[in-house]
């Protein structure tokens, strides 16, 4: 069954990661899935919340910001916060949490913004696989800086959407599938195999035990292509 760009079901978009998209912030890049485009930059604040001062908690935090810009869909997106955006960066924030040892950030803050250049589906998954680019920047420039004594990233962190679409469970959604999904899912996983959040629903016939677990296989194989992904681009930096 063909797709609109004519991948395979179990196809990933093409991806590209750029490395230093902005100057001042400690880690930023551009993160493209097809036609989807995402900055996420990476900005440290050396103080933590104040709800951590109040509670005397030890460590640091790592927290996230998610917008579309205006010119990023069809028809100009209104500027400021709503329901969707603030539930996006809360999964961005705790997806990206995972992938750090807070106690190694002690005094830190750590904001990755994630703003939304171009959108045709995936936008949130695409935020969390750029942010975490964007954090590993930060967290390696604050250690080598000093401010911290030891690298706090612990794990490697990646997230994509799969779906059910004409019958056909589907890798990477893009938007025309997304809004015509039978099934849509968001999976946050790790390197090693490991899920951090699976949000699933069923638009239109509920999905079966055994189509959940087609799923996941298909989100588990993207996001260690995605990963690899990662890996170039902050290899490149190191040449």
């Amino acid at each position: 069954m063909s797709r609109p760009d004519q991948r395979t079901h179990d196809s990933l978009r093409p991806v590209s990661i750029t490395l230093g998209a902005q100057r001042s912030p400690a880690g930023s890049v551009i993160i493209s899935t097809g036609n989807t485009r995402v900055l996420c930059a990476a900005t440290v604040d050396l103080k933590v919340p104040r709800w951590m001062k109040e509670q005397d908690k030890p460590g640091g935090w790592v927290t996230a910001e998610y917008s579309m810009l205006p010119g990023s869909g069809d028809t100009r997106v209104r500027r400021g916060t709503n329901s969707r955006a603030t539930e996006i960066q809360r999964l961005i924030a705790r997806s990206l949490r995972g992938a750090v040892d807070l106690s190694k950030l002690d005094g830190v803050t750590i904001t990755v913004d994630c703003d939304v250049l171009d959108a045709d589906g995936g936008t949130r998954t695409a935020s969390i696989t750029g942010g975490w680019v964007a954090l590993a920047l930060a967290c390696k420039k604050l250690e080598q800086s000093g401010v911290i004594k030891d690298n706090p990233i612990i794990a490697q962190v990646a997230a994509t959407s799969v779906g059910i679409v004409d019958g056909q469970p589907r890798l990477d959604l893009e938007y025309i599938e997304d809004s015509a999904a039978e099934t849509d899912m968001n999976v946050v996983g790790l390197s090693t195999g490991e899920f951090i959040e699976v949000q699933g629903t069923a638009e239109g016939a509920p999905f079966s035990r055994d189509e959940l677990g087609v799923l996941l296989d298909l989100a588990q194989a993207g996001i260690a292509q995605l990963c690899d992904a990662q890996n170039a681009a902050l290899q490149s930096r190191e040449h």
